[in-house]
């Protein structure tokens, strides 16, 4: 029984020997701004999901500290906007080649720091590495009479630290932007310190600060010298970035989350949903655009809880690295983010059983999958309820986890709003073998992105990506909307998006 990959000290002396003007002479994770890495900031320790042990320490700053990050940010902005396309794209390849090259080191760092299974691991490097390519191959186009904003700052979610937010920074920095980052608090901090410092060796200045957001938030939404803001997370936090943008007109890409609802009506393709179920478990259902609420035309249920049964006897859960072999071990997921999330959504679930939910189904983990010994705290089985009152937190939250929950229904009006219980959401999937239901159903559900018999995804490329209602606000981003939303067009155009009655995005030239 082994570790596939190696210790994490073993990891940790890889990456410092790599990159080592990103480590502080102690060890720590270094940040980078106005040209220079700085060892300065408090510093912070980390832990692994897997097991609860510490990994690397992060040097966190104070709210002074990110403002003079933010100072020395900016003023790298005009040179970098003077470089040619040309000049900028091929530091962005570069970069990009970079990560490339270090492929299976993030994968790995991704599977100690957020205990993503290394399969699903290194499909993020892919991702990011594929998406950012994209954009190089459209750049001519997506660039043509569009200008950069200046600084963009992001503030991401530590689900997907490559494939969302470091792929968000390289195309941002290809738009002429100074892309700065605060590393994601929960975890990633690694994982994305390597790849900037990859980038920066390539030329391309993004820009990374270490902190809590309650600490430096309000220096990284309001400083004047940001011209654009991106936020993923949860709706109380985006809500708190929305109020320190009130009065400041510049961009903001704020996606928030919801509650991502699959409806089965006059439906027979049960592979076809098997299908579904299993892949939309992957990480967990730590993912934005997992499927969380499953809302059935009530003559089906028997049908739907045989094929549900059936997919969740095939998902594998367990701890992302511990291998029996030299292969990496093939996982559904392994931990959620931290002992504290389990805890919660345990919390969650009693509630809602205390307040009459049925418990339809509970996995159980599988010892053998784990360390002898190890901390499992953060590691919870699937789980499923049939008719969560409205008064639980799971009828209109989304739990970000492993647990579906079910409601019968026996119209389609009762459907359509059973679907659209969390005032917005960013996918939604309509089940049928009724093509007049689709063509009903689809235009009434109140998310940015319906599949018919299909699962939605957050895509980066040719398709825009954003939210309907509450689980968005902002610009959208995805394709040529991800370039716009952080330039400004010559001819004065506005971009598309999810604006507030109250705000609408700077558009100044």
């Amino acid at each position: 029984m082994t570790l596939y990959g190696g210790t994490w000290p073993t990891l940790q002396g890889k990456v410092h020997s790599l990159v080592p003007e990103a480590c502080s002479q102690s060890g720590e994770l270094s940040g980078v701004w106005g040209g220079e890495w700085h060892a300065v900031g408090s510093p912070r320790p980390t832990f692994s999901p897997n097991d609860g042990k510490p990994l690397a320490s992060t040097l966190n700053l104070d709210a002074h500290q990110a403002g003079q990050a933010v100072r020395a940010a900016a003023a790298e902005a005009a040179d970098w906007a003077a470089l040619s396309l040309d000049e900028r794209c091929t530091r962005v390849q570069q970069a990009t080649e970079a990560l490339h090259t270090h492929r299976e080191t993030l994968a790995l760092l991704l599977a100690w720091e957020i205990g993503k299974p290394v399969a699903q691991a290194l499909t993020s490097v892919d991702r990011t590495v594929e998406g950012v390519r994209w954009y190089l191959q459209e750049a001519a186009r997506l660039m043509h009479g569009r200008t950069p904003l200046g600084v963009v700052s992001n503030i991401a979610s530590w689900n997907y630290p490559l494939s969302v937010l470091v792929h968000s920074m390289l195309v941002q920095a290809l738009a002429g932007n100074i892309a700065l980052a605060k590393t994601p608090s929960a975890g990633g901090a690694a994982s994305v310190t390597l790849a900037v410092a990859l980038a920066r060796r390539a030329g391309v200045p993004l820009c990374l600060v270490h902190g809590s957001g309650s600490q430096l938030g309000e220096v990284l939404i309001r400083s004047e010298e940001v011209g654009a803001v991106a936020f993923v997370g949860g709706r109380a936090h985006g809500r708190t970035v929305a109020e320190g943008l009130l009065d400041r007109r510049k961009r903001y890409m704020l996606e928030m989350e919801g509650v991502n609802a699959y409806g089965l009506w006059d439906f027979t393709d049960w592979p076809l949903l098997e299908g579904h179920l299993t892949k939309g478990y992957e990480y967990g259902k730590q993912r934005c655009t997992a499927y969380a609420r499953f809302v059935v035309q009530r003559r089906l249920f028997p049908q739907f809880l045989e094929t549900y049964t059936r997919a969740m006897s095939q998902l594998t859960v367990g701890h992302p690295l511990k291998t029996d072999g030299a292969e990496f071990p093939r996982l559904s997921y392994g931990p959620l983010i931290s002992a504290d999330k389990v805890r919660s959504l345990q919390a969650h679930i009693q509630d809602a059983l205390a307040l009459g939910a049925v418990p339809i189904y509970q996995g159980q983990l599988d010892p053998a999958r784990f360390l002898d010994g190890q901390d499992t705290s953060a590691y919870i089985a699937p789980t499923a309820l049939l008719n969560v009152p409205r008064r639980s937190a799971l009828y209109h939250a989304e739990p970000f986890g492993p647990v579906d929950t079910f409601v019968l229904v026996d119209t389609l009006d009762e459907l359509i709003g059973e679907m659209n219980v969390s005032r917005g959401s960013l996918v939604a999937t309509i089940a049928t073998d009724d093509p007049k239901v689709a063509a009903e159903v689809s235009p009434r559900l109140q998310a940015f992105k319906v599949g018919v018999n299909a699962l939605r995804s957050r895509g980066d490329r040719e398709e825009p990506f954003g939210g309907y209602g509450e689980s968005w606000q902002g610009c959208f981003v995805g394709g040529e909307h991800l370039i716009r939303a952080v330039t400004h067009s010559v001819s004065g155009e506005a971009p598309l998006g999810n604006f507030t009655a109250s705000h609408v995005p700077m558009n100044t030239r």
